[in-house]
């Protein structure tokens, strides 16, 4: 891959990993509408890694607390606040984590990296994210989650496995519905997108093992570096608009993208 098809798959990546427009989506797109090669398997693990860094470095003090926690969670005690957000975590993890084994063992994966499918999902889910976001409570934060609302987020996570829904679009979809109030919801989302994130980049090296190269783990690194950058600043952005503006302008584009995305796919 040249340098700027190296470019270009990060900051995709980078940039709509935390944003609710599906980065799936987008980097199924990027070669069928550019016409240039797939990344493959080895930049894809790259790009994860590098938004797995951005979103640990941004929420470093509830990573940490989470960390401390999952000790006294190993030792059967859920006593302080980040044992509790560990089990919170662990919980809204595991449904994705099934389905996501059962899809690809299944081949399902690939079946569903189409740009119908993905025209469908962007419309549909973004039009669910401007529902729940108009009609959700604004009385809960961050720091009131419960057990409950972890299951209801990681069985709604699961959809997230069809590409063009979004991950952080239907996890924020969820908590908001919850009621939880917009940064509150986002942050929720994010946090629960590392054990997912890092699971996915588990399952990509594994398969990727083989092709190791030192071009390979060059294009890697300088994936990883400007998705790290990208999902950086897209975090704080995003982060730093929802203090005074609501997920409208992500659906707006969602739709506009998925009805072009139609048009497309069916003409």
């Amino acid at each position: 891959m040249t340098l700027f098809q190296l470019l270009m798959v990060a900051i995709i990546q980078g940039v709509t990993e935390f944003l609710p427009v599906s980065s799936s989506g987008h980097l199924i797109l990027l070669p069928q509408l550019t016409g240039t090669q797939d990344q493959g398997l080895a930049i894809d693990v790259a790009v994860h890694v590098g938004t797995l860094l951005a979103v640990i470095l941004y929420f470093w003090r509830d990573v940490r607390i989470a960390a401390f926690g999952t000790f006294r969670l190993m030792k059967g005690k859920v006593d302080t606040q980040g044992a509790f957000l560990a089990l919170c975590l662990i919980v809204a993890t595991i449904p994705a984590l099934i389905v996501g084994l059962i899809i690809k063992v299944t081949g399902l994966d690939e079946a569903m990296r189409s740009v119908a499918v993905i025209g469908w999902t962007m419309l549909i889910f973004g039009l669910v994210l401007y529902w729940a976001d108009m009609t959700g409570g604004t009385e809960k934060t961050s720091d009131r989650w419960t057990i409950k609302d972890a299951v209801i987020m990681g069985l709604a996570q699961c959809l997230a496995l069809i590409p063009g829904t979004s991950r952080s679009g239907i996890t924020i979809t969820a908590a908001r519905k919850l009621g939880y109030e917009r940064e509150g919801a986002a942050k929720l989302g994010m946090l629960m997108s590392i054990p997912v994130i890092a699971a996915s980049g588990v399952v990509l090296s594994i398969d990727v093992v083989q092709e190791a190269n030192w071009d390979l783990m060059r294009n890697a690194t300088i994936a990883a570096f400007f998705a790290f950058l990208a999902a950086l600043l897209a975090l704080v952005l995003m982060m730093r608009l929802l203090r005074s503006v609501s997920f409208t302008p992500y659906v707006i584009y969602r739709v506009i993208l998925g009805i072009g995305l139609l048009i497309w796919a069916y003409s």
